[in-house]
């Protein structure tokens, strides 16, 4: 049993805490409730009005036709009405009842769903970081469902307790003795439903913590399929998703051997008290105390309440999910990070200029796992688990307007986070970041993204048209469209597509190649014409002489566009006109690439690599000729 099924079968307060939650779900969807309430109660009351008619009828009815051995037209249709008005009620109370809880269970899972996902789109990507998605779309579907369940269930049981008091005082009105047998039955079947809730407890809650976990392993399997199939990790991904998979079927199917236990108890309780009233009954019909239509009705009623009373067991059963559902969705509505806004636009008349001012930043160590190449490169191994793991420290960084500026620096240096920063993807820790002067946390919410793009090195397609990719649903012409695909080299390829523009890529792109998305990425950003556009190795996958291409296409088209790239390349280095050299999240040099060349050892010794390595391989290949 995982630590949270322990924990949660350990709480006394589980009823207490699903009844709260069921109060929210009530105060939220408050007026579809009454109406469900309003027919259960109709439900429960003509439930046990029912009876009575059975035994108004029996009584005026069908024992004057057996004593006189024939029936008239007349009876039947006494019969015919009181039976038919009686049912007639009883489905308006049902129908009721069904399309109240319903409503309710759809409206709050699709309340709470959206704002789950909301709140997503609000927390920062440092939040994002440390829950993996497979939690996540678990928080937004599975979770969701679970808290709300119980409304199914519910309103059923409401009615069922009408229908329990009217039918206990109806007991009481027609004979003292068969109501003490009531009044034996129907505390047995609520110690019953007790007892069913406390060991249905935890193994529905371990169910539940266990379908979260199975769409974590899938989700992750789903996602690291190229991986898979590159290392040859099929079995292994088979076994660890079986594993799990094993452990939920398990919970579940002890979860059933659980409910198959107690379903015929609390089914056999009301059969029990039915055959108990039978003998009480006849004995006091004999006894003259009172007529068979009172045992009828008393009898009949104890032999409806078997299928309705089981509501209760529902409920319980469902309590305990609700309870887990609960906190795991209300962990993430109530989560902190969240990015403040200011009031302010950025100038109309802005340049997008950029600059930091003693900017740093850090990792918590534990975020590792999800933080990609440049956060784990930068963390020591020997990082005690939830450490900081600094990636930048104090950089100060222009970025002037009209401008490209490089970012240049080894594998783990701070580049990428730097690029996040400035288009405040997250915000630094200390220090203030600017664009046209203006710092970034007094801008509204959507102000960064009106005027400045980052087209990043993995590059995501939504399963659209490339024209959708590259418009994102904007009110875009086939003109732009077609300029932004020139200029990022992407026209060719395209128009060679089976549907040209209009050819779906695929689930994040998977019919392209990754210098194609990169492409369709570099077109989507072009095409919206930032005043700043942040290039994060954005044409690493493509070959040297389309990436000049690119890059010339930029040049002309980003005159008066400020541009922050992040450079591996001397094609897209010598492109720039300012270069920041970065190592260990500290700015070590700034100036034109000829400048560094000339004085920063680091920077020569990085940027001459690859040509120093090929000038070796060529000088040992020609003395092994000359040998």
């Amino acid at each position: 049993m995982s630590s949270a099924a322990r924990t949660m079968s350990a709480r006394p307060d589980t009823l207490r805490r699903g009844l709260r939650v069921v109060g929210r779900g009530f105060a939220e969807e408050r007026k579809v409730l009454a109406v469900a309430v309003v027919g259960s109660a109709v439900y429960g009351v003509m439930t046990v009005a029912m009876a009575r008619v059975i035994a108004h009828l029996v009584s005026t009815v069908v024992e004057p036709a057996v004593r006189a051995g024939e029936i008239s037209a007349g009876q039947v249709w006494t019969i015919v009405w009181q039976m038919s008005l009686a049912v007639l009620l009883t489905v308006v109370g049902v129908v009721l009842r069904r399309i109240g809880a319903g409503m309710a269970f759809y409206n709050l899972q699709a309340s709470y769903r959206r704002r789950v996902t909301r709140q997503y789109l609000r927390l920062p990507l440092s939040w994002h970081h440390r829950h993996p998605s497979g939690q996540l779309l678990s928080n937004a579907n599975a979770d969701v469902e679970a808290t709300w369940n119980v409304f199914q269930p519910l309103p059923m049981a409401i009615g069922v307790l009408v229908m329990l008091v009217v039918g206990a005082i109806e007991m009481f009105r027609v004979d003292l003795w068969l109501a003490v047998i009531g009044m034996l039955v129907f505390p047995a079947l609520f110690v019953a439903n007790l007892v069913f809730q406390s060991r249905m407890s935890p193994r529905v809650t371990l169910a539940q913590q266990l379908r979260a976990e199975v769409s974590e392993v899938a989700h992750e399997s789903i996602e690291a399929g190229l991986l898979v199939k590159a290392m040859g990790r099929e079995e292994q991904e088979t076994e660890r998703f079986a594993e799990v998979t094993d452990r939920l079927r398990a919970a579940a199917v002890e979860v059933g051997r659980t409910r198959g236990t107690f379903d015929p108890v609390i089914e056999a309780i009301p059969t029990l008290g039915t055959l108990a009233v039978l003998g009480v009954g006849t004995a006091r019909v004999a006894a003259g105390d009172i007529d068979a239509a009172d045992v009828v009705q008393i009898a009949y009623l104890f032999s409806v309440l078997a299928f309705p009373v089981r509501s209760f067991g529902w409920v319980l059963a469902e309590l305990p999910r609700t309870v887990v559902g609960w906190d795991r969705v209300n962990a993430v509505l109530s989560a902190k990070g969240e990015m403040r806004y200011g009031p302010d636009d950025l100038p109309a008349d802005g340049d997008g200029a950029s600059s930091l001012r003693d900017v740093s930043y850090a990792y918590a160590a534990t975020e590792r796992a999800d933080l990609g190449a440049e956060a784990r490169d930068a963390e020591p191994e020997s990082a005690p688990t939830g450490e900081q793991v600094v990636a930048l420290s104090e950089v100060t960084i222009d970025v002037p307007a009209g401008l490209t500026t490089a970012v240049v620096g080894p594998t783990g240096s701070g580049k990428s986070t730097l690029a996040t920063i400035v288009l405040r993807l997250v915000d630094p820790e200390g220090g203030v970041v600017e664009i046209d002067g203006r710092d970034l946390r007094s801008v509204r919410r959507g102000g960064v993204p009106d005027v400045a793009t980052l087209v990043a090195q993995q590059s995501f397609l939504f399963d659209d048209t490339v024209r959708g990719n590259v418009t994102l649903g904007e009110d875009l012409s086939e003109a732009q469209v077609d300029d932004a695909l020139r200029v990022a080299q992407a026209d060719g390829f395209v128009a060679e597509l089976s549907d040209g523009r209009d050819t779906r890529v695929g689930e994040r792109g998977a019919s392209l190649s990754g210098g194609q998305r990169q492409r369709i990425a570099l077109a989507r950003a072009v095409i919206r014409k930032p005043r700043l556009l942040v290039l994060d190795d954005a044409t690493s996958a493509v070959d040297p002489a389309v990436e000049t291409a690119i890059l010339d296409g930029l040049r002309e088209r980003s005159r008066g566009m400020t541009v922050l790239v992040v450079a591996y390349r001397m094609s897209t280095i010598s492109m720039a006109d300012r270069v920041c050299y970065l190592e260990r999240g500290r700015v070590v040099d700034q100036g034109t690439h000829r400048q560094l060349m000339e004085r920063c050892e680091g920077y020569e010794r990085l940027v001459t690599a690859y040509t120093r390595e090929a000038q070796e391989r060529a000088a040992v290949a020609a003395d092994e000729e000359a040998s």
